[in-house]
Order: C-alpha cells, then sequence, then structure tokens
C-alpha cells in the first residue's frame, strides 16, 4: 500500500519498508548569478473583462445569438486579446535582455523564456521580503499586466553571510517544491484481484465500474467512446507509455500507445523524462493514473499531457501550473482539460509565488479559463481529499485555483460492507465521502484520519452568477468531526457539534463520484525505487498494482466522460457550471442529490435535505444519460 505521511511515502513490498522523499530535483540554491534555465508568464488584460464574461455565458444560453459560437484563439485575439503591436514591444523590449518572448494565441498570455539572471535584470527583480519579489517594467507596457508569475529575488544579504568551515559537496537532494502541492494517493489496505482480466476486472476495479454506477454505459451501447475526441491532462511529471499499457490490457480497452502525447512547456523532454523516471514519487503516481483513468473511460480518444516539470528547479510551480494550462488552452485542440494538480492553497502561508501574489494568480486563472471557455473548452479540476482542511488547523482552506469557470469534482463513498481492524462498517447508500470510521484505533490515535472530497467557500472568487439563487448555496450545515491537535494531526471529537449558517463565495464542488479509496479503483505503475545497499545508493525495480482513491480519480473520469459525450455532437459542450445548475432545478434532474444530513459529511460539511446543492458533494452525482440528453436538448432548441 501507498500512504502519504506527512511529506514521505511509505512503500510497503515483501522485501521490506523504503521510505522515499517525495521527488528530486537539480540544486536551487541561489548564486550571485544564476544562469539555470526559467520560464516565467506574463498575465495580460482582455480589451473588456465585462464583454469577456459575458460572452462566456452568452456561449451556453439558448436564448443567446452566440450560443455556441465558439471562438479559435485568433478570433479570441481579435474581439479580446492585446493588439499584435503590443506584443511585439513587449517582445522587443525583452529581447534586450536575450529572453525569448512567445505570446500565446489568443493574446492573453506571454511565455517568457531565459536565464534567471536575464529574467531578474529584465524585470528589475528585487528582493523585499522572504515572501515577496518586486519588479518593475517601462510604463506602457505594465498598464496591461494582470501578474507576472515566477520571478523571484533572492535576498541580497544572504549572500553576504560567511562561513568559516568547508561545506562538503552535496548530492542532488530531496526537495519537495519540485513536486505541485496536493499530489495525494490515498489507498486501501487491498490490492486488486489480477487473476480477472478484462470487463470482469474493469468492472470491479476500472472504468466499466464507473460508467455502470453513472450510466455512461448506456452511452457506449450507443457507438459512442470518445472517437475524435482529445483530452488535455495537467500533469507534473512525464509517464511510461508501457504502465498505461499494462493497464489497458488489463482492463481490456484500446491499448494503442500512439494516442498519447506529450507537452513539454518548462523543459526539454529528455530532461524531463530522466528526472521523472529518476525515482518512484507520488507525482508520477498521480500523473499514471490520470492518464489511465481518463484514456480508459474514454478509449477511443487521444490523451494529450502537458508536463509542467522544470528540470532546473528556478521555475516555480505556479509559473510551471499556469505555462501548461495556457499552453493547452491555445493549443485549441482538446475539447475538454483536467488536473489534479495544483500549486499551493488559498492561504499567504501556503503560496510559493513571489512575484504574483494569490490574488493576482488567481485573477490570471480566472482570465485564461475564460478563454478556455469561449473557445468551447470544458474543464475540470479535482477539489481535493482532506475535506476543508488543505492547512490542517484552519476550518477551509482549499487548494488553488477555486475558478468558477470550472467544473470542481469532490468525491462520493459507494456502498460497502467490510470487517476492517475489528470491527464491521457498512455504508449502505451513495453518500459524500468523510471517513473518520474506517481508520484503524492506532491511526486515530496518532491523528491520522483516511480522508473526504473537498468542499465549502472559496477564499477568493465570489458566488458566479449561475450559482445564485440556488438552493443550497451560501448556507451551509456542518459537524465538527474533528479537532486539531497540532503538526498536521486531528483527534475525532466524541461529541461534535452540529453548525449552521451562511457564507458567501464561490460554492464548491458542483458534482461529486466515488473518490473513497475502500471503493476505489486500480492503478498499475512500475518504475525504481531507490534504497541503501552496503552504503551505496541502489535503484530497484518495482511492479505495483495498488487500490487508489480520491478526487484525483473521478476527476480525469469526468473528463472522459465529457468525450464520450463530445464524441456525439458536432459542436462542442463547452462551459459546463451554467447549464447543470439550470439542469438541477428542473423536474428530471440528471443529478442524484446526496441530502442526507448526519451520515452524509466531507469531514465537515453535511447535506442539507430538501436543497438541491450542499458543500459536501455539490449538485450531487451525475447520471450521464440523462445529462448527455439535455445538453443535446439545448442544442437541438
Amino acid at each position: 500500500m501507498i500512504k502519504l505521511r506527512g511529506k514521505q511515502i511509505i512503500i510497503a513490498t515483501l522485501s521490506g519498508l523504503l521510505v522515499l522523499g517525495a521527488g528530486f530535483t537539480a540544486n536551487a540554491k541561489a548564486k550571485k548569478v544564476d544562469n539555470r534555465f526559467t520560464v516565467v508568464s506574463v498575465a495580460l488584460k482582455p480589451t473588456s473583462e465585462t464583454n469577456l464574461t459575458n460572452y462566456v455565458y452568452d456561449t451556453v444560453n439558448p436564448d443567446s445569438a452566440n450560443f455556441h459560437q465558439y471562438l479559435t484563439p485568433n478570433e479570441f485575439a481579435q474581439k479580446f486579446g492585446q493588439s499584435g503591436s503590443y506584443v511585439a514591444a513587449f517582445k522587443k523590449y525583452l529581447r534586450n535582455y536575450h529572453l525569448k518572448t512567445n505570446a500565446y494565441a489568443g493574446n492573453l498570455s506571454l511565455k517568457v523564456r531565459g536565464t534567471k539572471n536575464n529574467v531578474n535584470r529584465a524585470f528589475k527583480a528585487k528582493y523585499v521580503n522572504k515572501s515577496k519579489t518586486s519588479y518593475q517594467l517601462p510604463g506602457y507596457l505594465s498598464k496591461r499586466v494582470v501578474a507576472v508569475i515566477g520571478i523571484y529575488a533572492a535576498n541580497p544579504n544572504s549572500a553576504k553571510k560567511k562561513t568559516t568551515k568547508k561545506q562538503p559537496a552535496k548530492k542532488p537532494a530531496v526537495d519537495t517544491k519540485s513536486l505541485s502541492s496536493h499530489v495525494d494517493i490515498l489507498t486501501s489496505d487491498t490490492n486488486p484481484d489480477t487473476t480477472l482480466s478484462g470487463n470482469s476486472f474493469s468492472k470491479k476495479y476500472g472504468p466499466a465500474k464507473f460508467a455502470n454506477r453513472y450510466q455512461l454505459n448506456r452511452l457506449y451501447n450507443q457507438g459512442l467512446a470518445g472517437q475524435g475526441q482529445r483530452i488535455g491532462l495537467i500533469v507534473h511529471t512525464d509517464f511510461r507509455n508501457s504502465n498505461i499499457q499494462k493497464y489497458w490490457q488489463q482492463v481490456g480497452v484500446n491499448s494503442d500507445t500512439s494516442r498519447l502525447h506529450r507537452v513539454y512547456v518548462a523543459g526539454s523532454p529528455k530532461n524531463v523524462t530522466a528526472l521523472s523516471n529518476l525515482v518512484f514519487n507520488m507525482a508520477q503516481v498521480e500523473t499514471t493514473l490520470d492518464v489511465e483513468s481518463a484514456s480508459s473511460v474514454a478509449p477511443k480518444a487521444d490523451i494529450d499531457a502537458y508536463i509542467d516539470l522544470a528540470p532546473s528547479g528556478a521555475t516555480t510551480n505556479a509559473s510551471g501550473h499556469y505555462t501548461a494550462f495556457m499552453q493547452a488552452v491555445s493549443d485549441n485542440v482538446d475539447n475538454q482539460i483536467s488536473t489534479s494538480f495544483s500549486p499551493g492553497e488559498e492561504a499567504k502561508s501556503g503560496w510559493e509565488d513571489k512575484s504574483a501574489n494569490l490574488s493576482q494568480y488567481n485573477h490570471a486563472f480566472n482570465l485564461m479559463l475564460e478563454q478556455a471557455a469561449a473557445q468551447g473548452i470544458t474543464v475540470f479540476r479535482a477539489g481535493g481529499d482532506h475535506g476543508p482542511y488543505d492547512v490542517p488547523g484552519t476550518s477551509q482552506t482549499n487548494a488553488v485555483s477555486t475558478s468558477p469557470y470550472q467544473v470542481m469534482v469532490g468525491g462520493t463513498t459507494l456502498p460497502y460492507t467490510k470487517i476492517m481492524h475489528q470491527k464491521l462498517i457498512n455504508v449502505n447508500q451513495e453518500r459524500a465521502w468523510g471517513d473518520t470510521y474506517s481508520a484503524s484505533a492506532s491511526d486515530l490515535k496518532k491523528g491520522f484520519f483516511p480522508g473526504g472530497g473537498a468542499g465549502g467557500f472559496s477564499a477568493l472568487n465570489p458566488t458566479p452568477r449561475y450559482q445564485l439563487g440556488v438552493p443550497g448555496v451560501n448556507t451551509f450545515r456542518a459537524i465538527q468531526l474533528l479537532k486539531y491537535i497540532g503538526k498536521g494531526h486531528f483527534l475525532v471529537n466524541k461529541n461534535p457539534k452540529v453548525i449552521t449558517g451562511t457564507r458567501q463565495g464561490r460554492n464548491f464542488p458542483d458534482v461529486s463520484g466515488n473518490a473513497d479509496p475502500q471503493t476505489g479503483y486500480a492503478t498499475y505503475i512500475a518504475g525504481n525505487s531507490m534504497t541503501k545497499k552496503h552504503k551505496r545508493v541502489v535503484r530497484i525495480p518495482y511492479k505495483l498494482w495498488l487500490m487508489g482513491g480520491g478526487t484525483s480519480y473521478t476527476t480525469p473520469q469526468m473528463a472522459g466522460a465529457n468525450a464520450v459525450m463530445n464524441s456525439g455532437r458536432s459542436t462542442r459542450i463547452g462551459f459546463w457550471n451554467p447549464q447543470i445548475y439550470k439542469f438541477a432545478q428542473e423536474t428530471d434532474s440528471p443529478f442524484n442529490v446526496l441530502a442526507g444530513a448526519d451520515n452524509n459529511n466531507n469531514l465537515y460539511y453535511t447535506g442539507q435535505p430538501g436543497k438541491i446543492y450542499n458543500q459536501a458533494s455539490g449538485l450531487g452525482t451525475i447520471n450521464f444519460e440523462k445529462l448527455n440528453a439535455e445538453f443535446n436538448s439545448e442544442g437541438s432548441n
């Protein structure tokens, strides 16, 4: 089994216990002249943000003349992007500092590449404090900039400190900053039965389990399987084709690896692949399961993996994540994009980018996703696997981004009965994922709990117009199941309080699907681990089948389901959210609302009986046959 506890990965194998760090990176120590390659993102203002937002909503409003009038990136540039002359002036300025600058199609963002030293010179970067770097641009350029992401100037005083003791040369060290935040793969104590294969394995552990549960199989019966579709995945590491093919063969789907494609946005393919495959890490597991999940639910779709790993260690997670997304949006070949990665939390303490604060980054991200929506791209994002506790000790901190222009995916638990840790566990109907009952007494005493689907209210984004007036939105019911005891640990309250009230902000998730590792899915991954042998570090090949859970599974599955629906259409489905919140309020809703109260929580928020929406599971689970019919009905009307 694999569990993430703090910053270590514990792998239990037949040969013993190996403890590895979360990832490896090149030496990132700041030097006086830093010639490491870096990528910086410059997010630009649209010509009219109000007009852009209205256009995005019009594309999915059947009463609008712009209904399904999706723009190409060139059309977007003409309508909302910055002018070619402005972009040319920016390029000319940065060229003076030996930097390469490319405008993403749409003219809403620039990708700046070069050495860290030249970037800092061009942007007049100055150290302010440990959490802030200031920058300066000529006035004619700066007035149209929303955010500059990824600049970092080191503290000049730190370079003046001298040491009398010669430090030994260091080998590449484990550095958790080399991985995007929120890479959690929660697993159960059981392993999949690999004596099963094909449809039998798939129904128990794979795509057929998802498809049968949520009526996607009925679209398969209509001949829809994602043909003609491409799914974009925003990931942090490379993956091995052999792992994906092995998984496909086990679940009995199309195993042609020519449908797998990679786009390296922050480093050379050779270096990214080498660093990715150096040692087992959770980001590689995450990337692999994302590809396996999306590609098997839509077995005739192509996969485009946008990989943001920067081998030099100089590109920030925030810039890499934004760059990967912006590349996917501007390429405009994927009708659906999904990610299970996040560059940080909606909290200053959890934010690493020095040049763009949380508000600026959020603004830039929203504009980018509005471009995606204007082009008809549906974006899915994993909500998270710790209830509202992404930052321990806080009652509500969420992973970035909670943008309203994407489908935020929450988690559920399927019905199951098991004897675990000498106690009977019986879940008699699908419920929001909030698991304090399957952990061992020892784990609970230490403050570990299995997890739960994210949900709640965004600290950065206001309540979007499609949620206003929906019963349950901006009101909540919660149960304080957990008590924070420090150092990232919680205890279960014996007499939890029930809290009700109102809050403002973007409510999430929007929809939910099975994410509990106790009712989860199989993943296959093979690679290398490391251990010490006779004072030498040696690589040990491994092959693992594991049972995993988390919103990291159901989110790429949702993207796969969207590809299946899109494969039967002449126009893209586009921006889900205004449409699905309308469908949810109709008589024959395609959503199964999980409204139970006390036994239907995500470790904090619960359902509200009689309401359409709740912060534990959003609008609920999806009947994809009905949802597809609703989308098609919108088009015919």
